[in-house]
């Protein structure tokens, strides 16, 4: 496995820069968003697909930094019910496909979508009880008459331009959050839906990261190191579908916490050995969000804890056998 990390969290930084203080602290891969939610502060397609100077530059840069692509992430909402933001984040997603195809890569990261409750609807509707039955008929529509549509279509588009691996992000408020969702949706457009598995957003919602490595053992495409703290006070009071602010920490059920202010070495440890199982063995990208530590603190304290748990040489034979 390879130590990764989400180039977002030096937006303000030009990609050379961020690329440089990344390899300076032993990262061998970065995740470079392109689109959606993540922006594209370091690889804006509109530039990169239209101008071969440009992208033989995006390109050497990367080189010289000595750093691999794990991927180009351009996280959306191509289900949104408003058609305009919907065609925006489709658009991103699609150009993301491109410039993975001109950079010799096979996977992007996305989350899967979410769309309204009804045609006409103006805000995406995430079911999560299935009573009133009022909730189980409009999570019905969704994945028959968006959701499923909508990735059977997507996929083909993509494998013609060489990206087999679509990894999404099980992440609340999309249709796919959780390990029975991703599956759902496997099964019905195909293998090339795949896990981009983010434990901090299973944690907090009471799954085991650990069993769902397991559950989803063959289609996990890309990790992201990051971490949660549940608040047992908070939770106690309020359970985990928390809406307070993410700035107001000490009043919520849980937050993201850099990796290991969340869960210890040996959690990580098991986690990693897991993925072993299960056969992954690509990156783990750290995102930082841990509002208690500044970026530079935050990614150095991930980066520390990841390279004392990481297992980066192939076990060969059993030899005390």
């Amino acid at each position: 496995m390879k130590l990764g990390v989400f180039t977002t969290l030096l937006s303000n930084r030009t990609l050379e820069e961020a690329l440089a203080l990344f390899q300076s602290l032993g990262i061998e891969m970065v995740e470079i968003g392109c689109a959606g939610y993540p922006g594209n502060a370091h690889a804006n397609p509109d530039i990169l697909l239209n101008n071969k100077a440009a992208l033989a530059a995006f390109q050497k840069t990367v080189a010289n930094s000595g750093l691999e692509i794990s991927a180009f992430s351009c996280h959306g909402n191509p289900l949104h019910p408003n058609k305009k933001i919907a065609a925006e984040f489709d658009q991103g997603m699609r150009n993301a496909v491109l410039l993975a195809e001109a950079c010799g890569l096979r996977q992007i990261n996305c989350f899967s979508g979410c769309p309204g409750d009804q045609e006409g609807a103006k805000y995406p509707n995430w079911v999560t009880c299935p009573w009133p039955d009022d909730f189980s008929r409009i999570l019905q529509w969704q994945w028959d008459e968006k959701l499923i549509p909508y990735w059977k279509a997507f996929v083909p588009f993509a494998k013609a331009h060489g990206v087999d691996k679509i990894a999404l992000e099980l992440h609340p408020g999309f249709c796919v959050y959780n390990t029975s969702s991703l599956l759902r949706l496997r099964e019905a457009v195909g293998p090339e839906i795949g896990a981009n598995f983010d434990p901090s957003h299973l944690l907090w919602q009471g799954m085991d990261p650990v069993a769902c490595i397991r559950a989803l053992k063959g289609a996990i495409f890309h990790f992201h190191a990051k971490d949660t703290k549940v608040d047992p006070y908070n939770t106690a009071v309020n359970g985990v579908l928390d809406i307070q602010p993410y700035g107001n920490e000490i009043n919520r059920s849980w937050i993201f916490r850099s990796v290991g202010y969340g869960r210890d070495a040996d959690y990580w440890k098991n986690v990693i050995s897991n993925l072993r199982m299960a056969g992954y063995d690509y990156v783990l990208s750290i995102e930082h969000e841990d509002s208690l530590m500044s970026q530079g603190e935050g990614l150095r304290k991930a980066v520390a804890m990841l390279k004392d748990c990481l297992i980066t040489e192939q076990p060969g034979a059993m030899w005390w056998i």
